[in-house]
């Protein structure tokens, strides 16, 4: 007779499993309890927010450098595309007038027949007018050779222009994906600053968002308010400093005083950083490329002893952010969200590095 034996239980079944929910099921609701009667974390100082938003205002910084330099390829690929797309109309043309060309011949040959010379001279009743028309026929014959030729090296233009063409929308739509990755990172920082700014009181979330806050920042508001008021003045002291295509950079930069940060813009309503030495170089004559990190490769470098009014200088170990020295210690940058474009200190952010565009 069989034995019948009590099945032995999982380890975490039946008792234990049972005093592990209890345990679970007890836990949540001392934490249940512990979160109804805590306390919601202390509200940040003004010197706490403003180094957390600062953070935000970097980190979208670097995102916007990336933004523009991405941007700036995409560009560059659209602009080969549409060269590419013109050829390929052109060359197409090209190839269909070959064909035609082509074509003529072919139905030439069919009215005359496909008849082989040799038999066509033993049956012709005049042998020597049909030695003339032969002769017409080898030149006929090698035009039709000639115009082959032409429709397959047309042809061979044709495709490997529109091969490139595709090469190089494939890459315009992965730079596109690129920017679109950039723009949700620099939207994700600028929404948490906003945000942390939202939950102070007005009076810091304005000084914090302008940068009117700390000693160097406030420095930097009043000499951006003062250029302001006589920038026409602050202009003649840097001529009379600097001449040349360095004197218009910094002209132009003294014109742009107070107008609004927008990220990706390089002007003339509104810019970001290296936007703005951009376009102030450019009005001086000089070409630079879009982004930080390019930019500093863009001359030559000078050491910060050395400054002179129009020179870039840069700032933070990722080279993330650039102004325009002006002098005496000075740029004039476009800060950020929410600050114009001013005159700073250069010394109220990590100093990276400087070069002289021209």
């Amino acid at each position: 007779m069989a034995t019948h034996r009590k099945p032995k239980q999982h380890p975490l079944v039946g008792g234990t499993a049972r005093t592990a929910a209890t345990l679970a099921l007890a836990g949540a609701a001392t934490a249940t309890a512990l979160e109804g009667t805590g306390h919601a974390a202390p509200a940040p100082t003004p010197a706490q927010a403003r180094a957390q938003v600062t953070r935000y205002y970097q980190q979208a910084e670097v995102a916007t450098e990336q933004y523009n330099g991405v941007k700036e390829r995409s560009d560059r690929a659209r602009s080969v595309l549409a060269g590419l797309q013109d050829e390929a109309a052109r060359k197409t043309e090209r190839l269909n007038a070959a064909r035609n060309a082509l074509g003529s011949f072919a139905a030439a040959q069919y009215r005359d027949g496909s008849m082989p010379t040799s038999m066509r001279l033993l049956l012709s009743t005049r042998p020597e007018h049909f030695l003339e028309n032969a002769s017409l026929a080898d030149r006929a014959g090698q035009g039709q050779a000639a115009a082959i030729s032409r429709v397959r090296r047309e042809l061979l233009d044709v495709q490997r222009v529109r091969t490139t063409a595709e090469a190089r929308l494939a890459e315009i739509r992965r730079e596109e994906s690129a920017l679109a990755a950039h723009k949700r990172t620099i939207e994700a920082k600028l929404d948490r600053a906003r945000q942390l700014l939202s939950e102070l009181p007005a009076e810091e979330a304005t000084a914090i968002r302008t940068g009117d806050t700390g000693a160097g920042v406030a420095r930097a508001a009043d000499t951006a308010k003062a250029s302001v008021a006589s920038g026409s003045e602050a202009v003649g002291e840097v001529a009379r400093a600097v001449s040349g295509r360095a004197a218009r950079a910094v002209a132009f930069a003294y014109s742009a005083l107070g107008k609004p940060y927008e990220w990706g813009a390089t002007g003339p309503s509104s810019f970001d950083c290296s936007g703005l030495t951009q376009a102030a170089w450019q009005a001086a004559g000089v070409s630079l490329p879009r982004t930080t990190y390019t930019q500093i490769n863009a001359g030559r470098r000078v050491s910060r002893d050395r400054l002179a009014p129009g020179d870039l200088v840069f700032f933070y170990s990722g080279i993330s952010h650039v102004g325009l020295y002006v002098g005496d210690g000075k740029m004039i940058h476009a800060p950020h969200p929410g600050a114009p474009v001013r005159v700073a200190p250069v010394d109220e952010m990590p100093f990276a590095g400087a070069t002289r565009p021209a």
